[in-house]
């Protein structure tokens, strides 16, 4: 080969290799223009989120009627509320009854428009529908169950995890190809939550459950503020506790009745300690004799000495469990005399933070807790977290938070100016006059907005107000979170491909990036590996040549 075909040669060798590093560099502009629009695109949501909020409380202001004009309108989780579908960018406005507990289409389609006429035999078939729903057993079967289990001899006690059900003799048969765990002691009975699977669907139970620090913290805590009897709306954990502490305890005199949605706690208790109940539309399953427990427990001792702790799914509307704790608070003041009208219904309500606002605005009587409560089974709100990732979850209460003593070797204090215990990193304000954290970090007071806010928040001259550093000026946008177009939401977006393929091409990179670390680590360690050997083979050698 000639010396100017050799050149040429290189020199179309090197057009090449430029050819394919601008397309690299092509393909990472393109990747790096993807990550800005999302970016961009996230922003747009976070600060859409503050209208999507108030859009959810403008359509929970119809729930109110609801909670009395879905009596009418039944399903198998009980009365329907009333819900109010709001067009944004239009006046028009459309009612309709939908499931009160589950929050998703998906785990229950009922759907029906007010002013729709049904026929006799979609009515049939709704009737039909329900009955298929409910539970296989009825309270009285499962209490007759319970009490043939417990006479059975250790042995023969089974429980089906596939199932979920404790087993007589006479079931094993049917049960015999599922999981089955054998040997259930008295202990585990009185446990049940740790027996049971938790119903973790975010949309309809949430079935989060206590830590047990957050749960001793609380079985201490009532005794010691004179209650005797706590009714618990959704805490079956709590519930567990109180009564093994009862039973182990003979100074103990404290007593415990659980109203939760999951039936399936019904065949490990008698009628008198649980009510299979819906606390989105105040609905008892067992109809009136569940509901005259219920009314026996709140007025027993003339209602003196009874508290209700409740914990319900964070997803759902604030406004529908305002209003069935105010009928809860009704019952309770039927059996008061006329003298302590006056009286309220001491309450522990257990909500995140940042619903505060909400909660005070149906009951202006409640305060915030700075105690943390976290949860076994969710995988964020844990103790011993700091930051931003400590748990949100905080105790509601009427009753006098100097009453209620924080535990000290947790790092919560006595302020005594605010009257009250806080947490170690909240401190006290001298412009606002109280400790202003919500969150459990140190909250800085800004002048401008003559308030404290969160440390990550600064003020903007342009809103007027504090806020993200990275947030978008000018308030939020209406519309849809993909196009902001006005007529439609985000899962009807026409443009929802692009915004798919978007996220798709993030994701790919992420991944990419991920694989070129993990490959790194492999060929270093793979390297080191290798060294390591050759070392070893030089010694090895050595020593054979100094023995020979």
């Amino acid at each position: 080969m000639s010396h100017k075909e050799n050149m040429s040669t290189k020199s179309y060798g090197g057009t090449r290799n430029q050819q394919k590093s601008n397309q690299r560099c092509e393909k990472r502009n393109t990747r790096w223009k993807t990550v800005k629009y999302l970016r961009i695109q996230c922003r747009n949501k976070r600060s859409r989120l503050k209208h999507q909020t108030s859009t959810t409380i403008k359509e929970s202001a119809a729930v109110r009627a609801a909670v009395r004009e879905g009596l009418r309108v039944a399903q198998s989780l009980g009365p329907t509320l009333l819900f109010v579908k709001v067009n944004q960018g239009k006046e028009e406005t459309r009612r309709f009854y939908a499931c009160s507990a589950c929050r998703d289409r998906k785990d229950c389609n009922f759907f029906q428009w007010e002013d729709e006429k049904l026929s006799g035999a979609r009515l049939a078939a709704r009737e039909a529908h329900n009955r298929k729903c409910q539970p296989p057993l009825s309270r009285t079967q499962c209490a007759e169950r319970y009490l043939k289990f417990i006479e059975l001899p250790l042995s023969q006690r089974k429980f089906c995890q596939r199932c979920q059900q404790l087993l007589l003799p006479d079931d094993w048969e049917k049960h015999h190809e599922h999981r089955v765990v054998g040997d259930i002691s008295i202990t585990q009975l009185r446990r049940p939550s740790q027996l049971l699977y938790p119903l973790e669907n975010k949309k309809t139970n949430a079935q989060y459950l206590f830590a047990d620090r957050s749960c001793q913290f609380l079985v201490d805590l009532l005794p010691t503020l004179g209650f005797t009897r706590v009714l618990c709306v959704g805490t079956p954990r709590l519930h567990e506790l109180i009564r093994l502490k009862a039973s182990d305890d003979k100074k103990s005199n404290i007593k415990s009745l659980l109203l939760d949605i999951d039936f399936r706690y019904s065949q490990f208790y008698m009628e008198d300690s649980f009510c299979h109940y819906n606390m989105f539309n105040h609905h008892f399953f067992d109809g009136k004799a569940a509901l005259e427990v219920c009314r026996t427990f709140l007025q027993e001792d003339k209602g003196e000495g009874v508290i209700m702790v409740t914990d319900p799914p964070f997803g759902g509307l604030v406004e529908p469990l305002a209003v069935t704790f105010k009928k809860l608070i009704a019952m309770w003041k039927e059996g008061q005399s006329e003298d302590s009208s006056h009286k309220e219904l001491p309450i522990f309500w257990i909500f995140p933070y940042f619903f505060e606002s909400r909660i005070r605005q149906f009951f202006p009587s409640f305060c915030m807790l700075d105690y943390q409560v976290d949860y076994d089974n969710h995988a964020l709100y844990k103790h011993g977290k700091t930051g931003r990732k400590q748990s949100p979850v905080r105790i509601f209460t009427n009753i006098p938070p100097n009453k209620i003593i924080l535990p000290s070797e947790e790092g919560y204090r006595f302020c005594p100016l605010c009257q009250r215990y806080i947490s170690l990193e909240n401190q006290h304000c001298e412009h606002c006059n109280s400790c202003t954290s919500k969150d459990g970090r140190k909250w800085n007071h800004c002048f401008f907005c003559k308030k404290c806010v969160k440390p990550s928040w600064i003020h903007c001259s342009i809103c007027g107000h504090c806020a993200l550093p990275d947030h978008s000026c000018g308030g939020p946008k209406d519309g849809c979170f993909i196009c902001g177009e006005l007529d439609h939401k985000r899962s009807t977006c026409p443009k929802i491909t692009t915004s798919k393929k978007v996220n798709r091409a993030v994701r790919k990179q992420k991944q990419r990036k991920s694989n070129k670390m993990k490959m790194g680590i492999t060929k270093g360690q793979s390297m080191n590996h290798t060294s390591v050997t050759r070392k070893k083979n030089r010694r090895e050698r050595a020593h054979q040549y100094l023995c020979s």
